[in-house]
């Protein structure tokens, strides 16, 4: 059946603008594309571990069945949700079976009518979503801008409603962080509740890879962080971290989280395992860290410390191009193109990994200098 003309024209109106998105083959590149930070997606140990778990617990069933509010609340959830939350310091954890799911369970869910959202600018499609579907109200402050927050809240301040402040602990698109602890001191000073995304610090920050908040003792002063496990835990799902109340609350009314079939067994079990194993890895842990300042000393307009490195080269044909020059070189980096980032800003994305040796960094960064 033919695909109506309306969605046909998009379709070819991106074509014609070099914007059309295709699902790429598997390669066998030197890798600064994946979110795999510490390398726990290929981890043999972490797969070694997980089937025995199963086994020992006599598991053999390979799906969830149904929701976890009717038969999918299979044992290994318990277990799982308990550990996750001991090892985030936080009174309760909550399951979902994707960073997605969790943003938008979350955000549809939390925020009343009449109630107030601020949320960072360059925050995550899937809070935006979520938010879209709230019926909160919502304004964006400009990118990690706490001048440009407050204005906001003097202005809200005197509302009976919730205020929700919404931010990320390491942004996607450059690796750049918020000042959490100001932050903290100025949702406390207008009574509102923080709310911290740190998809992309797990694994990353923290001597045992707990997060950046965590690493700055400021857990106890964030109303919900949510951790997704599909990037530096290398494999899938998610986790909102909070109070006993917030879980049962969402456990109520997040309908991302109601009307969805659970994980299987063996996801959970990979969760656990890979957990367990975060807090053995200290080194590949600093090694991460290590490849981040190595990165910087060679790109001296790399300032953050975190996994992900920007360099912006304007223009999709012109970054598109780079992309396959380095391809060719035999490196796997991401174009990131307008209008995912604005027309202008379009960038190459890198991530490090601890697998990535100085050799490798400073080899695909010497290509890029004299490619440019």
């Amino acid at each position: 059946m033919k695909l109506p003309q309306s969605l046909q024209n998009k379709l070819e109106n991106r074509s014609v603008n070099n914007l059309l998105r295709t699902l790429p083959e598997a390669n066998n590149l030197i890798d600064f594309a994946s979110n795999d930070y510490l390398g726990f997606s290929r981890n043999e140990t972490i797969f070694q571990k997980t089937n025995q778990l199963l086994l020992e617990r006599k598991i053999t069933q390979n799906g969830a069945t149904g929701s976890r509010l009717l038969s999918g609340n299979h044992e290994l959830y318990f277990d799982t949700e308990e550990y996750i939350a001991s090892f985030h310091q936080s009174e309760d954890a909550l399951i979902f079976n994707s960073g997605y799911d969790a943003n938008v369970g979350f955000f549809s869910a939390v925020p009343q009518r009449n109630d107030i959202i601020v949320y960072d600018e360059l925050i995550h499609a899937s809070i935006r979503d979520g938010i879209q579907m709230s019926l909160a109200k919502a304004y964006k402050f400009k990118h990690n801008n706490l001048e440009s927050l407050e204005k906001i809240l003097q202005k809200e301040k005197t509302t009976s409603n919730v205020i929700y402040v919404v931010t990320e602990s390491v942004f996607s698109m450059d690796g750049d962080s918020p000042d959490i602890g100001q932050l903290v001191k100025l949702t406390q000073q207008y009574n509102a509740l923080l709310i911290v995304d740190e998809a992309h610090a797990l694994g990353v920050f923290g001597a045992k890879g707990e997060g950046l908040v965590q690493s700055l003792q400021l857990q106890d002063e964030i109303f919900a962080r949510i951790m997704t496990f599909g990037k530096g835990l290398g494999c899938h799902g998610a986790a909102i971290l909070g109070s006993k109340s917030l879980k049962d609350y969402l456990v109520n009314f997040s309908r991302s989280f109601i009307y969805t079939t659970a994980l299987a067994p063996h996801s959970i079990a990979t969760i656990l395992i890979a957990y367990q194993e975060l807090e053995k890895s200290k080194v590949l842990i600093q090694k991460l860290q290590n490849n981040s300042l190595f990165f910087n000393s060679i790109h001296q307009d790399s300032l953050f410390k975190s996994s992900i490195k920007s360099i912006v080269i304007p223009g999709n044909n012109n970054v598109k191009q780079t992309a396959l020059f380095l391809k060719e070189k035999g490196f796997d980096v991401k174009p990131i193109v307008s209008p995912t980032v604005p027309k202008g800003e379009e960038r190459l994305r890198f991530c490090l990994h601890s697998y990535n040796s100085n050799e490798e960094i400073q080899c695909i960064l010497l290509l890029l200098e004299k490619h440019l």
